[in-house]
């Protein structure tokens, strides 16, 4: 091998190594969470709506200070079945345990044209001391029960009637979140402070609706007349009461369940009690200390009184992560986090949409700029070769974007009075630093140096990631986004796309100098090695915990491997290979399932629900939910599976015209082709796969596609620099005594274009 790539290949092997060193001894992200084992006792929820942790200062929310101070604080993901979550929406929530939200009217795309449903007024107690029904329930339930999420009503009262607890609920919100299944309950009374202690210890359970805060409402809903800090100043009083009057050594956890109005974020969440000391919330079912989500409330509501919770819930008992320290800075320390926490989640939330579109058109434009120029012959020799020269740095420097899209979040970009430029500024600096690394070394110009630094960077960075807790992808532009509540860590359809994709070039690169140096087998290896360790680091539950990752990277690998030893995919070897990779998906899913419920990642709760019979409703609503989002960008979403029968035509027909515009890059890099065909077997099994799939192959586009480009740049830069030397010859030839005239032909024959550089394989 050439020198220069055993410098390259020692680096990057030390810089792998140290990372996953690093990552080891860092653990995998899991926090110290503590729980104390004491009997159950009372537990309060009060909720609210409205509430985020920027609402809170110790002089103008007293008893939110203080219960922050005393007990834990979180940043709450409460999403409903819509884009905002309105204050019956997160009530009814509570009550299932999962996604619900009450029937709305106007355009289901616009939050801001979808005024939210009222709270049920709270009726007289029957003079027999009987049942109360909540008004409205059997829409409520008809409506809940229609969508894709699985939520049931009544959840949280029926579990409590089985157990032979009673619930006590204050105000309107309450008693939809402590109904049974047919909307009945026992004890439910309009707020009152003068009936509060005598309501909440009643019960062993007690919920309290204390109001929401209303600002960026829609239209058609009334607005406030308070101003927000009035409001919040009523629900901080508010609490201070209900705090009051709970029974003493209660668990108290304040939730705020709905968003102020059509914008969504995160909320808050606070609890205190023989449970929870100071420090941050944490759950199992995000694996982020301080975020929590909303149906961890629910279920630890029946936790905590040794109820049953049922499999179905998708949440986890809330826990907590001590401080270090409980004086008034560390209390401002752990605020300033939690405020953050949500902030990060809402800036990056708006700067999704415009910063894909920038990058997305902004490259094809300029791609397209250089195409024609180049194409037409515009200026001369040297400046047609500049322009190649600078199109090969412009599509290294995209390349690099995506990874640096989640180093950005190494800096507080959020803070800063322009998010937009703050976080375009800190992309920036780490593009310049990989594309810097990757064109400035001895490896800068060859056609397969980029992509093998971009490649692996990218895939250290993410694997790190991955490792360690997945610090790097919450709140960043193509990373998770906790506002949406889909995913909280390990490897989401975006990061698989950009981690296989960049596992797969590498393998496709270093394969392609193995194989003319060391042989098929010793390249063979190499993929297997590396693919080993990508399908590792997605599926395993405590890392990656993808479960439509494996089974579509697996092939991917398996044709480059396949297509390097000479072996020819046949049916049956296909057959087989599919099987094999359901086996190990139900595997792993398998060995999760056998952890406790709480611990489960959704691969286990996929093996419960094979058990329970509900896996085809999970497959129906994944391909719904990837169908809606095609529908839903459509015209321009379905450019994705157009484009994907193209690459797959392009591949397959390499002697079509159009393929032969990547025949000198076939003969740069001699697995190329293979590994492009693995990368898209792999996309087109994970468009399939997984319910937000059509993002796959489109995200997976920003990295191979500049990739690519630098390769078949550089090949037709160095054809260019090549025929310049040889009609730089034929004029020195022809300028010495005795050479031939410019009319007659040369005596020896001259190749049209020179030979490959030395480090390049043939």
């Amino acid at each position: 091998m050439p020198r220069r790539l055993h410098t390259l290949l020692g680096l990057l092997a030390a810089l792998l190594l140290g990372g996953v060193g690093i990552a080891y001894a860092a653990g995998p992200g899991s926090p110290a969470y503590r729980a104390p084992a004491l009997p159950p006792g009372v537990t309060i929820v009060i909720g609210a709506g409205g509430l985020a942790w920027s609402d809170v200062t110790a002089q103008g929310t007293p008893n939110l200070w203080s219960l922050l101070r005393d007990g834990a604080g979180g940043a709450m993901a409460i999403p409903s079945t819509h884009a905002n979550t309105c204050p019956i929406d997160g009530w009814l929530g509570l009550s299932a345990g999962g996604r619900a939200a009450a029937t709305r009217t106007g355009s289901a795309s616009d939050p801001a044209a979808r005024p939210c449903p009222p709270l049920p007024e709270v009726p007289a107690a029957p003079a027999d001391g009987g049942l109360v029904q909540v008004p409205g329930w059997a829409g409520y339930r008809t409506g809940v029960a229609g969508t894709d999420f699985g939520s049931v009503l009544g959840t949280v009262g029926e579990q409590a009637a089985a157990g032979g607890q009673c619930i006590a609920a204050v105000g309107p919100g309450a008693g939809l979140a402590a109904a049974r299944a047919d909307g009945t309950l026992q004890r439910w009374s309009a707020w009152n402070p003068d009936t509060l202690v005598a309501a909440l210890n009643a019960c062993p359970l007690g919920i309290v609706d204390v109001g929401a805060v209303r600002d960026d409402v829609a239209s058609g809903e009334a607005h406030p007349e308070q101003s927000r800090a009035a409001q919040v100043t009523q629900i901080d009083t508010r609490i201070g009461q209900a705090l009051a009057a709970a029974p003493a050594g209660a668990d108290i956890i304040v939730a705020s369940l709905a968003d102020a109005g059509v914008q969504a974020r995160l909320r808050l969440a606070v609890a205190r009690g023989p449970h929870f000391g100071p420090g941050e919330l944490a759950s199992t079912s995000t694996r982020q200390p301080g975020l929590v989500q909303a149906q961890d409330v629910t279920v630890t509501l029946l936790a905590g009184q040794g109820l049953r919770v049922p499999e179905a819930l998708g949440g986890a008992p809330l826990k907590f992560v001590a401080a270090n320290g409980n004086t008034d800075a560390t209390v401002q320390d752990r605020l300033r986090h939690l405020v953050d926490i949500g902030q990060a989640s809402h800036e990056v939330h708006g700067l999704v949409r415009p910063f894909f579109t920038v990058f997305a058109y902004g490259q094809v434009l300029v791609y397209l700029v250089a195409l024609v120029r180049w194409r037409r012959q515009v200026g001369s020799e040297r400046s047609g070769r500049r322009i190649l020269g600078w199109t090969r740095v412009f599509a290294v420097a995209a390349a690099s974007v995506p990874v640096s899209t989640f180093l950005a979040n190494l800096f507080p970009w959020w803070r800063f009075s322009i998010p937009m430029v703050a976080v375009v500024a800190a992309v920036g600096l780490f593009v310049l630093l990989i594309a810097g690394a990757a064109l400035l070394g001895p490896w800068g110009r060859t056609a397969w140096g980029p992509m093998v630094v971009v490649s692996l960077v990218t895939m250290v960075v993410l694997a790190l990631d991955v490792m360690t807790g997945s610090r790097l992808q919450l709140s960043s532009l193509m990373g998770l986004q906790p506002v949406i509540g889909g995913r909280f860590y390990g490897v989401g359809n975006v990061t698989f796309a950009i981690f296989v994709t960049a596992a797969l070039l590498l393998t496709t690169a270093l394969s392609s100098l193995i194989l003319p140096a060391r042989g098929p087998r010793a390249a063979a290896i190499t993929v297997g090695i590396i693919g080993l360790v990508t399908i590792v680091i997605d599926g395993a539950p405590f890392w990656g915990a993808d479960g439509g990752g494996p089974p579509a990277a697996i092939p991917g690998f398996a044709v480059l491997t396949l297509s390097i030893l000479g072996i020819a995919l046949t049916w049956r070897r296909v057959l087989a290979l599919g099987a094999a990779c359901v086996a190990l998906f139900l595997a792993v899913g398998f060995l999760d399932w056998l952890r406790p419920a709480s611990s489960r990642t959704h691969l286990g709760r996929f093996i419960q629900s094979l058990i329970d019979g509900g896996a085809l409703e999970i497959v129906t609503r994944k391909a719904a939910q990837n169908w809606n989002l095609l529908l839903a960008g459509a015209p321009l979403s379905l450019l994705v599976p157009v484009a994907l029968v193209a690459a797959g035509y392009l591949l397959a027909r390499p002697g079509s015209r159009a393929g032969r515009a990547l025949e000198r890059s076939y003969q740069t890099l001699p697995t190329l082709r293979a590994g492009l065909i693995g990368l898209l077997v792999t996309l087109v099994l994970g468009f399939f796969l997984n319910d937000t799939g059509a993002a796959i192959p489109a995200v997976a586009a920003t990295v191979v596609v500049p990739l690519v480009i630098v390769v078949a740049v550089t090949a037709l830069a160095d054809e260019a620099r090549a025929q310049a030397r040889v009609r730089r010859g034929h004029r020195r030839r022809r300028g010495r005594p005795g050479s031939p005239s410019p009319t007659s032909p040369p005596t020896t024959p001259v190749a049209a274009t020179a030979p490959p550089p030395a480090d390049t394989p043939t």
